[in-house]
């Protein structure tokens, strides 16, 4: 089954030239959790999605959006 929230992290890594393991290390998280949640395969938490757009100095809405189509 497709995830219901899709998420714009690669692209926004890349805005800033992040690698997956300095995301990971600005949310505490591994390398390995954010590569999961940007392939689709896991859902972050509310307070992890949060996390992720803080660290990516973005409004949460920009980083991840919920297809209840999905």
């Amino acid at each position: 089954m497709a995830s219901a929230v899709m998420n714009r992290l690669r692209v926004l890594r890349a805005e800033k030239k992040w690698s997956q393991a300095r995301l990971a290390e600005a949310v505490g998280v591994s390398r390995q959790a954010i590569n999961t949640i940007e392939n689709g395969r896991h859902d972050p938490s509310i307070t992890l999605a949060y996390r992720i757009a803080r660290a990516l100095d973005v409004a949460i809405g920009d980083a991840f959006q919920f297809d209840p189509e999905t």
